[in-house]
């Protein structure tokens, strides 16, 4: 018997409370019950739909406003509010930008461009520790980043011929210090209070949330610092993850 036959069975015989036979009786659960599932997939093809429509809607908004914003002249010259990439004592929800605004509500980074294209695989394998240049992250929150003037203490002598060394003297020269662009750094908006001190005493290796620095030349961000991943780390190592631990 047809799926159209088992429903038009189920229709004559739906209303008849005394069907004829056993066989009857399954072929009428059948079609009911086939007719059930086709209304419970149109309605998940329906929703399926709709959500298509709102994603692709919600791209044309967001890459609408991107260019209106790239094509629109500055407005002034003041210095611009607190972003992703710059601090402040004071925490205000202003963005610079609506896409500055869209890509912290989803989490998304640009990825930084260096000034200079600083090897961290070389100088590890020349026998440098982490805490030579990053000097206070075992005593501090912060990882300093060296200045200008403690790079050239070696590199005063050490491959002055290089394309990337000549614009570390050169900065030096000019009394810049190198505008290091940030890799690593919690949201504003996320309200935490990392402190890397008590990591390094706890023996965290800094490659758990650096990613392998021995094997690479410019820090890219290898490891996303969400609250899981911190959430999971602080359980396996049966620490607090009490909210005032980590949040301010």
């Amino acid at each position: 018997m047809s799926e159209r036959s088992c429903l038009q069975f189920a229709e004559s015989k739906s209303g008849n409370p005394r069907l004829q036979s056993w066989s009857e009786h399954v072929v009428c659960a059948f079609a009911l019950k086939l007719r059930s599932e086709e209304g419970d997939l149109s309605r998940s093809n329906l929703g399926l739909k709709r959500c298509l429509r709102v994603t692709v809607l919600l791209g044309v908004i967001i890459l609408a406003l991107s260019l209106i914003e790239r094509t629109s002249p500055a407005q002034d010259t003041a210095p611009p509010p607190q972003t992703m990439t710059q601090s402040s004592p004071i925490f205000t929800p202003e963005h610079r930008t609506v896409m500055d605004a869209v890509h912290e509500f989803f989490g998304s980074r640009q990825k930084p461009v260096q000034p200079i294209a600083y090897t961290h695989k070389v100088h590890l394998a020349n026998g440098m520790q982490c805490t030579d240049c990053h000097v206070g992250v075992d005593r501090g929150p912060d990882a300093r980043i060296p200045s200008v003037n403690f790079c050239m203490t070696c590199h005063q002598v050490i491959a002055t011929d290089k394309p990337e060394i000549k614009k570390l003297a050169a900065y030096r020269a000019r009394g810049e210090d190198i505008p290091w662009q940030r890799v690593y750094g919690f949201l504003p908006s996320a309200h935490v209070k990392f402190n890397h001190a008590p990591h390094i005493r706890a023996g965290v290796d800094c490659a758990q949330c650096h990613g392998d620095m021995t094997k690479q030349t410019v820090a890219v961000r290898m490891v996303d610092h969400t609250m899981g991943f911190c959430v999971q780390c602080h359980r396996e190592k049966n620490v607090s993850v009490d909210c005032v631990a980590c949040h301010y």
